[in-house]
Formats: structure tokens, C-alpha cells, sequence
């Protein structure tokens, strides 16, 4: 018999519950009387995932202006994690925190199990990074750029020529003359040639075609495969639902969800859409509904037919009922955000 305190989704009341593992059961919520259901996760058969990425309420302040504030998550062996926000939430000072480039006013983390603090130099051998801006050395040709990169690492660059068929850039042009999409190809190639365990990469697909990020995906994919690390920040929604297994929210510089990216969606339950004949104020629903554009719009979880019911009573003229998207939860969680 487990012991779990559940949050109701509606009023956030929380209340324990006992059941089995796997076990479902109904539940009321004594605060709000909204009904539903609870399942009790299954017991796992397997052994603890090794975290590769540990933060641990880190912070960084630029003066008195807050940059990222108490971030604490991990990050697992083999995983593609997505580490999502808007522009100016956060994600490039965290990204360039756990990398060295800047001190942490308070907090601390770990790389492979190595302090970023005492042991910057040794994580970066194993550690690939595509930072946000490329700001490569234009008289350098490409050719000349990933050798001196490959001299640095003093590393063999076994994916090397794998790269160069994936991801073609002219070698023997000097950089300067390179096109957006040609400097982020290099990018990519740099950040992986020495089959780095993990990848840090901060909007790694900006300036590449569709194309290309289908095989930057595949790619990455193939990576997953072999045991390999990915922390992936971006503020392109569809990306990250496509190849993330986790995600990680941040909102002005704090984190406000960490999940997995199937899982998060079915805690955030159904959303409905409803237009009636009758005037929408008129329908007594969830605390959270909304009117918008003469549409009634709510969110429920595990109580979908006694809403139905409800909206029975009504003249109903159009009815929407989905699972939440990746672009649903962002804008659920950056709701009034201007």
C-alpha cells in the first residue's frame, strides 16, 4: 500500500490518498467537489538512471537584475533534454553558467559528476557546445577552423567524416565568406567531431533550412541511441516536442515545470472549446474558464463526461476537446506574460 498527497488540478487543494501501485481509483476533491481519477504510478523494475547534469538552486545575478534565480534539475544519461523559455528567460545564463562563462552568485552544479566550480577545465574536454551566437574566426577557412579545434581537444574526431556527409560545408573557403546557415553547419560539426558524451546547445537548428533540421534531428536521434547526452535549449515549440523526452520550463529566469514531455501533457488534462446559441456567461463552469471571442474555453482533468453533461443543457453549436500541446502548456505557463 502507497501514500501519495495529490494536488487537485482545479483549486490546488491537496489531500492523501492510499491505493497499490498501478492501482485507479475515484477521488472528490473536499474543497471544491470536483470529481476525478488517480493513478498510482507503477512500481519500476528498472535501476536509478544515472544524472549526468546536476543543478542545484542555482543563480545568477547581473548587479541587482536577476538572470536566473534557485534552478534546481537534472539532467540523465542518454536522454535529449529540452530546456525551454522565450527569449530573455534565462536559458543562454543558465547555458553559460554550467559551462564557466559566468560565476554563479549562489548555487552550484554538477558536470559527470565533476564541480563547475573546481573543475571547469576537465568538463569542457568532455563536454561538445553550440553556443547561441557563432562568432567563429572569418580568416580561417573551415577546414583550418576544425583543426584548430581538433588540436585544442588533443582528442581523435571519430565522427568527423560522418559530419562532413551530414552537414556539407565548403572546407577550403575562408569563414567570413560563409552564409548563416553554412557558419551553424560548422557549428554542429565542431561541437561533435570528437564524439563528446555530452552536447550543450543553445538554439542549435537558428539559420538552417527544414531540410537540414530534419537531419540535425535524425541525427541527434542516432546519438540518443548510443548513450549520448543532449541538452537542448530553444523557443521553437515543435522542435522540442519532436526529439525531447524531457522538458524544463523557465519563466523570468526561474523554472515553473520539469517533466516529462507526454506525461506534463496528460497532468494538464483536456481542453475545451465550446460555442452555444445561448449566452456563453450564462454556463456555470470551472473556475478557470475563460470567454474569448464569444468561445467558452476550460481546462478539466479526469471529469470530461460530467462536463459533457453540464454542456448538455445548452444549445450547443460547435464543441472542441483536445489533449494539450507543447504551444498549449508554453502559453498556459507564460499566460499574461506581455
Amino acid at each position: 500500500m502507497t501514500n501519495i498527497i495529490v494536488a487537485c488540478p482545479q483549486c490546488k487543494y491537496q489531500m492523501s490518498v492510499q491505493g497499490n501501485p498501478g492501482e485507479r481509483i475515484e477521488l472528490i476533491c473536499p474543497k471544491c467537489k470536483i470529481y476525478g481519477f488517480f493513478q498510482f504510478p507503477e512500481e519500476s523494475s528498472t535501476a536509478p538512471t544515472e544524472d549526468v547534469i546536476v543543478v542545484k538552486n542555482l543563480t545568477k545575478y547581473y548587479g541587482k537584475i536577476k538572470g536566473i534565480e534557485d534552478l534546481t534539475f537534472s539532467v540523465r544519461k542518454g536522454e535529449i533534454f529540452g530546456f525551454l523559455g522565450p527569449n530573455g528567460a534565462g536559458k543562454t545564463t543558465t547555458i553559460r553558467t554550467l559551462l564557466g562563462y559566468l560565476h554563479p552568485t549562489n548555487g552550484e552544479a554538477y558536470i559527470l559528476g565533476k564541480n563547475i566550480a573546481h573543475n571547469i577545465v576537465n568538463i569542457k574536454r568532455d563536454v561538445g557546445y553550440i553556443p547561441g551566437e557563432l562568432n567563429l574566426y572569418g580568416h580561417l577557412t573551415g577546414r583550418q577552423f576544425l583543426d584548430y579545434f581538433g588540436s585544442l581537444r588533443n582528442k581523435q574526431l571519430p565522427l568527423l567524416t560522418d559530419l562532413l556527409q551530414i552537414f556539407d560545408v565548403p572546407l577550403d573557403r575562408k569563414i567570413k565568406g560563409y552564409s548563416r546557415g553554412m557558419k551553424q553547419k560548422l557549428g554542429i560539426i565542431q561541437a561533435f567531431m570528437d564524439d563528446p558524451d555530452i552536447v550543450i546547445m543553445d538554439e542549435p537548428t537558428s539559420g538552417l533550412d527544414p531540410l537540414l533540421q530534419q537531419k540535425f534531428y535524425d541525427f541527434l536521434r542516432g546519438q540518443k541511441k548510443k548513450g549520448k547526452t543532449i541538452f537542448f535549449s530553444s523557443h521553437v515549440l515543435s522542435e522540442v516536442d519532436k526529439i525531447c523526452d524531457r522538458i524544463g520550463i523557465i519563466r523570468n529566469g526561474k523554472l515553473v515545470a520539469l517533466e516529462d514531455v507526454e506525461t506534463l501533457k496528460e497532468k494538464m488534462g483536456k481542453l475545451f472549446r465550446v460555442k452555444i446559441k445561448e449566452r456563453p456567461e450564462k454556463f456555470t463552469g470551472p473556475k478557470n474558464m475563460k470567454v474569448r471571442d464569444g468561445l467558452i474555453e476550460f481546462v478539466t482533468s479526469g471529469d470530461i463526461d460530467y462536463w459533457v453533461k453540464q454542456l448538455s443543457h445548452y444549445t450547443i453549436l460547435d464543441l472542441e476537446i483536445h489533449a494539450f500541446s507543447l504551444e498549449d502548456i508554453f502559453i498556459h505557463y507564460y499566460e499574461g506574460q506581455a
